[in-house]
């Protein structure tokens, strides 16, 4: 556990006395269960994949040093195609315990020297957090001088993990958090998802029950389906999440390239 507790979320007594467990319960989904989540919540797709291997291909040194924050509890496929592949050399930190965790630290204060790693994945963990700014700050600071991150975040997204969910970002704003980075690729998606998402939590919210939501939510599943003929412009405005793959830059992007930066469809 490497924490600095005096500015971090987590509670040093809490934490060494519960094991450093997580304090949101974690389900895991077999059988019917696990079928029917895979109807409202589907796999990556093919382009989520190939963009993920595109990225590991580009990177330098072999083996490429990949550090992994927020990882205790990821999906099938990073598991796959980072923690499981054997030319890859990963370390993964969470704020809690699992059996995919290296070590325990808060990403506002990554204990890792600087300039240590070839690639950085945080993947839905920056809304999670009460500084991004300052957890991608310490992101740059670790990767190597051509180190790549990859990132995504959700922008159209209920309230998901209750008192540890923080903050939501644009297209715009994503980028402007990743401002010290050379962009390789981004992108966004999800506008029928996020919609399957406000259903879900309007019927919980109405009839104050979180199974009405989720019956709700599987009468609907199909709206996902959608998200493959939306354009990305009008994906931009509504998505239910931003990816951005950038290589780290002695530079920044000034305001100014922010504003032009604007992909969606709402230019008025």
């Amino acid at each position: 556990v490497l924490v600095d507790f005096g500015s971090s979320v987590l509670d040093e007594e809490v934490t060494f006395s519960q094991g450093a467990a997580s304090r949101i319960t974690r389900k895991h989904y077999s059988g019917v269960t696990g079928f029917l989540r895979r109807l409202v919540q589907p796999p990556p797709s093919a382009a989520a994949i190939e963009r993920i291997l595109r990225t590991i291909a580009q990177l330098e040194s072999y083996p490429p040093q990949v550090l992994v924050v927020g990882g205790g509890a990821e999906t099938d496929h990073v598991r796959e195609l980072f923690y499981e592949n054997p030319n890859l050399r990963v370390v993964v930190f969470d704020i809690y315990d699992s059996p995919d965790v290296h070590f325990i630290a808060d990403g506002h204060k990554i204990p890792v020297m600087d300039e240590a790693f070839d690639l950085v994945v945080v993947q839905a963990v920056l809304e999670h957090v009460l500084e991004p700014q300052i957890v991608v700050d310490e992101i740059w600071r670790v990767l190597k001088p051509k180190g790549v991150v990859m990132a995504g975040t959700p922008f159209m997204q209920p309230v998901h993990e209750g008192p540890y969910d923080f903050t939501r970002f644009t297209a715009s704003g994503h980028r402007w958090l990743f401002r010290r980075f050379v962009e390789i690729e981004s992108s966004t998606s999800g506008v029928g998802a996020s919609l399957l998402w406000a259903i879900d939590y309007f019927t919980r919210s109405l009839f104050r029950s979180r199974w009405a939501g989720k019956v709700a939510k599987l009468l609907f599943f199909w709206l996902r389906w959608f998200d493959r003929w939306i354009p990305p412009s009008h994906a931009s405005d509504a998505a239910g999440f931003c990816s951005f793959v950038g290589r780290k830059s002695d530079n920044a992007i000034s305001p100014k390239e922010i504003i032009a930066y604007y992909k969606g469809a709402d230019n008025r």
